[in-house]
């Protein structure tokens, strides 16, 4: 192999070997951070083939992707003082490449930590109803003390936050479930007690209108009857008039004044009914002589 052969094959390798350390290929869900003699480029390198000038460039690629972190259980007090066990899951992504590389070591790391510290924040602040019923006010104000630290200084978005679980003690359980039950029987007690009360209404209207028609109460009576005569049972319904338990009450309390008023009328035979004295007092009945 001649002189010339050895420089050409030489010189193809070497440009073959710069260009393997020139061409970098950054995908679409990533952004290339290039370090040219240790000091960052502004420019962020878009997806595609790009070039960079051997030795003296070095590239980072950053995903552009949404991360889901899951927020480990996190022990804190409320505001009420119950003590809760609450776990979250962050949703976030980097917006700007080169804040993330250059300002914080591990931005997944330090997201995860602002998360931990942020919940149990938090979760101080909120009483245990708020906690259960308001998950969505929670999450919102997770969400902005978790953002404020990371978008502007790292470059890093949250996206969402949402509560998974809320682990309450068993003694809490058991409290939250006998209150629960007392609300439900105040409730029932409450719907048939305003029941009843409709209900003695619509008896009272109703009364008025039979006590207007008299026949409509005996057409009630009679339907009473064919509705207990239907059932299959050995029940015997006789009607009984109530005028006629009226009348026969009259009659005794007339009976009962008349004999009352024959027994003091009359005086027993043989003596005289006893004129009265000089002071105004009856004197004493007198025997009356029998006749010759």
């Amino acid at each position: 192999m001649s002189g010339w052969q050895i420089v050409g094959t030489t010189a193809a390798v070497a440009v073959l070997v710069v260009i393997a350390l020139s061409v970098r290929v950054v995908q679409q869900y990533q952004r290339g951070v290039v370090f040219r003699f240790g000091r960052v480029l502004e420019r962020v390198r878009a997806p595609g083939l790009r070039l960079l000038v051997p030795v003296a460039d070095r590239m980072v690629k950053v995903s552009t992707q949404v991360v889901v972190l899951a927020v480990a259980p996190q022990g804190a007090i409320t505001r009420d003082n119950v003590t809760v066990e609450v776990d979250a899951a962050v949703y976030f992504r980097v917006v700007d490449p080169v804040k993330a590389i250059v300002n914080v070591e591990s931005y997944k790391h330090a997201v995860a930590q602002v998360a931990q510290t942020s919940l149990r924040t938090i979760i101080g602040r909120a009483d245990l109803d708020t906690l259960l019923s308001d998950r969505e006010r929670i999450s919102a104000e997770l969400k902005a003390v978790i953002d404020a630290p990371t978008e502007q200084p790292w470059g890093v978005r949250i996206e969402l936050v949402e509560l998974k679980d809320i682990a309450l003690p068993e003694s809490m359980k058991r409290s939250m479930s006998r209150q629960a039950e007392a609300e439900r029987e105040r409730r029932a007690r409450v719907i048939a007690a305003d029941g009843e009360r409709q209900a003695s209404r619509q008896l009272a209207a109703a009364a008025a209108a039979m006590s207007a028609t008299p026949g409509a109460l005996h057409l009630r009576l009679l339907q009473t009857v064919a509705d207990v005569a239907v059932e299959k049972n050995s029940t015997l319904v006789m009607p009984f008039p109530v005028e006629l338990l009226r009348f026969f009450a009259r009659s005794d309390g007339d009976g009962a004044e008349g004999a009352a008023g024959a027994a003091g009328g009359a005086a027993p035979p043989g003596h005289d009914g006893g004129a009265p004295g000089p002071n105004g007092a009856a004197r004493p009945a007198q025997p009356v002589p029998p006749s010759g």
